[in-house]
C-alpha cells in the first residue's frame, strides 16, 4: 500500500467525487470503504442539474444522463382523490444544459462513479476500516484495518472524511454534530406497482399527518414508496417490514403493491457539524451535515462539497503555497449546509405536522396555490434554481473578488447555450478543470498578454445579445476556479497579476 497525498474514506458518491477529480487532476488518492461491496439498494435517487454539470466537468454528465429517469410533474391526493397537478416542462429551460430533475437511483449511481474511477486508475479499497488517525503538523497518520485483521498504517497529505453520519472521522476529529431527530419513523420501500401511480410521475398524499410519496422509477411499474410507519409498530423492538405501514393512503389511491424488492426504515435527523475542518481532516457529505429527504438535496450537497473541495485540496497538494485556499472549505460550505437544514426542515414539518390547521393549509390551500405558482414562469425559474442549486454561491468569500454587469464573484458562471450552428457552449471550456479567463465580447490586449504570460487559458466569446440576459457584461474579464465558479468579475490585467501572486497559484505548462 502506497501513502498518497490525499486519504479518502468512504465510497459514497460523495467520497467517489472527490476521488475521481483528484485522480484525473493527478493526484495521488486513496479511497477506502469498510463495506465489503458496494451498495445494492437505491436510497437516494434525485440528481440536481448543478451535480450534473459537475459531472459535466469529470466526464460523466452523458452516461447519467442516458441512465436516468428525467421527470416534469407532480401530483397532489386527498383521500384517494386527485386534487393537484402541477407541470413543471423543462423547468430550467434556459439555465443550464440539464434543465430538469434526473431519477437515478443510488446503487446504479454508485456503480457508474467506481467505473470511472477504475478508468483514473484508482480502485475502491474493500473492507478497509479507519481504527483511528494522528494530525501531525505535515501529514495525517491513520491507522486501517484489511481483510483477515492486518492493520495499516498510511501517511497522506490530506484525510477527508465522507463517512457518512455515523462518520469515525467526526468522532476522531472530537467535532460536535449538533441537531436533532424527528419524533416518527419513515420507510422506503421500491416496488412494483399497479395503479393510478405508475405513470413515471411524482405522487404526494396530503391526507393527513400520515405522509405518503411515490417517486417514478425507471420500469414498468417501478416507483419508490415513502411515507409513515404505524404509531403502534414504532415502539415495538423488532425488524419492521412492509406489513407495518400506514396504509391508508395506498388503499385510498387503489395502490396494488405487486412485489416488494426492497424495504428499510428510518428516522429522519436535521444536523450541522460544528466544524467542517480541523487542520489536515476535512468532514465532506453526510459527515458534516444531514437533513431532511425535502427536495432531495442531500446527496447533492455532499458531491457539491466534494467538488468545492476537491479542486483546493489538488492545489495544495501540489503547491504548499497555495494551502491557505482549503480556508475557505468550510466557510463556503457551511453557510450552505445551514440554510439547506433550515429550509428542509421547515418544509417537512409543514407537510407531517398535525393537526387542523396544518391539515387545512395541506388539503385545501396548498393544492389551489401550487398549480397557481408553478404557471407562471418567474415562480418556476426560481423554484428551479432552489431545488437544482445552480442558485449557490460564494460571494463573501476569500476567494471572490469584484463585479461585472450583475456577476460577482462567488457566482456560478451562467450558462450560455451554444451559437446557431456551433456546437459548444461556454461550460465546454471547464472540462479542463481548471483555472481560465473568459471574455464575452473582445478581449483587452493587456490581459490576452497577462493570460499568456502564467500559462492561463483565456476564451473569448463572440458577443451576443443573449449575453446579457444571464447577468455578463460585454468586454468584461471573468476569472473561473476550477469547479466552474467566477473568482474575479471585471478582471484585468492588474488585478488578474495580485489575485494569482496574493493566492501563489502556479498554472501548469501547457503542450
Amino acid at each position: 500500500m502506497s501513502d498518497p497525498q490525499v486519504l479518502v474514506v468512504g465510497a459514497g458518491p460523495t467520497g467517489l467525487v472527490l476521488a475521481l477529480w483528484l485522480a484525473r487532476r493527478g493526484i495521488a488518492v486513496r479511497i477506502i470503504d469498510k463495506v465489503a461491496e458496494p451498495g445494492t439498494t437505491s436510497r437516494a435517487l434525485a440528481i440536481q442539474a448543478r451535480t450534473v454539470e459537475f459531472y459535466r466537468q469529470l466526464g460523466v454528465a452523458d452516461d447519467v444522463v442516458a441512465r436516468g429517469l428525467p421527470f416534469h410533474t407532480v401530483n397532489l391526493w386527498d383521500w384517494g382523490r386527485p386534487i393537484g397537478r402541477a407541470e413543471f416542462g423543462v423547468i430550467g429551460a434556459g439555465l443550464t444544459p440539464f434543465p430538469h430533475i434526473l431519477i437515478f437511483p443510488q446503487d446504479q449511481h454508485e456503480r457508474l462513479l467506481i467505473e470511472h474511477l477504475h478508468r483514473a486508475g484508482v480502485e475502491v479499497e474493500r473492507p478497509a476500516e479507519l481504527l483511528g488517525f494522528d494530525a501531525d503538523g505535515d501529514a495525517v497518520v491513520a491507522r486501517i484495518r484489511h481483510l483477515g485483521g492486518d492493520v495499516e498504517t498510511c501517511r497522506a497529505g490530506y484525510l477527508a472524511g465522507c463517512d457518512g453520519a455515523r462518520s469515525i472521522v467526526r468522532e476522531g476529529l472530537g467535532v460536535g454534530f449538533p441537531g436533532g431527530t424527528y419524533d416518527r419513523v419513515f420507510y422506503v420501500a421500491d416496488a412494483q406497482v399497479h395503479g393510478p401511480i405508475a405513470n413515471h410521475e411524482l405522487h404526494v398524499a396530503l391526507d393527513d399527518a400520515d405522509f405518503f410519496a411515490a417517486f417514478p422509477l425507471k420500469g414498468e411499474g417501478a416507483v419508490r414508496l415513502i411515507g409513515t410507519v404505524r404509531r403502534e409498530s414504532e415502539a415495538e423492538e423488532r425488524q419492521l417490514t412492509w406489513d407495518d405501514v400506514s396504509r391508508r393512503a395506498v388503499q385510498r389511491m387503489a395502490i396494488t403493491a405487486e412485489r416488494i424488492n426492497w424495504f428499510s426504515t428510518y428516522r429522519v435527523h436535521h444536523r450541522v457539524a460544528k466544524q467542517f475542518r480541523r487542520g489536515r481532516v476535512f468532514l465532506v457529505g453526510d459527515a458534516a451535515h444531514v437533513h431532511s429527504p425535502v427536495g432531495g438535496q442531500g446527496m447533492n450537497t455532499g458531491i457539491g462539497d466534494a467538488m468545492n473541495l476537491a479542486w483546493k485540496l489538488a492545489e495544495a497538494a501540489t503547491n504548499p503555497g497555495a494551502a491557505s485556499m482549503l480556508d475557505s472549505y468550510e466557510p463556503e460550505r457551511m453557510a450552505f449546509a445551514l440554510k439547506l437544514v433550515a429550509s428542509t426542515d421547515r418544509a417537512f414539518t409543514f407537510v407531517t405536522r398535525d393537526g387542523a390547521i396544518a391539515r387545512f393549509v395541506r388539503r385545501r390551500v396548498f393544492p389551489l396555490v401550487l398549480p397557481w405558482l408553478t404557471a407562471r414562469a418567474s415562480v418556476r425559474r426560481f423554484m428551479f434554481r432552489t431545488i437544482s442549486q445552480t442558485r449557490i454561491r460564494y460571494r463573501s468569500s476569500a476567494l471572490s473578488e469584484g463585479h461585472a454587469g450583475s456577476i460577482h464573484g462567488g457566482d456560478r458562471l451562467p450558462w450560455v447555450p451554444p451559437a446557431s450552428g456551433e456546437a459548444n457552449d461556454n461550460f465546454t471550456s471547464l472540462a479542463s478543470m481548471d483555472w481560465q479567463v473568459h471574455v464575452y465580447g473582445e478581449a483587452a490586449a493587456e490581459l490576452v498578454q497577462a493570460c499568456a504570460g502564467r500559462n492561463l487559458p483565456l476564451h473569448a466569446f463572440t458577443w451576443r445579445d443573449a449575453m446579457r440576459a444571464p447577468g455578463l457584461a460585454r468586454n468584461a474579464g471573468y476569472l473561473i476556479r476550477p469547479d466552474g465558479y467566477v473568482a474575479v468579475a471585471g478582471v484585468d490585467a492588474g488585478s488578474l497579476g495580485k489575485y494569482f501572486d496574493r493566492q501563489c497559484i502556479t498554472m501548469r505548462a501547457r503542450p
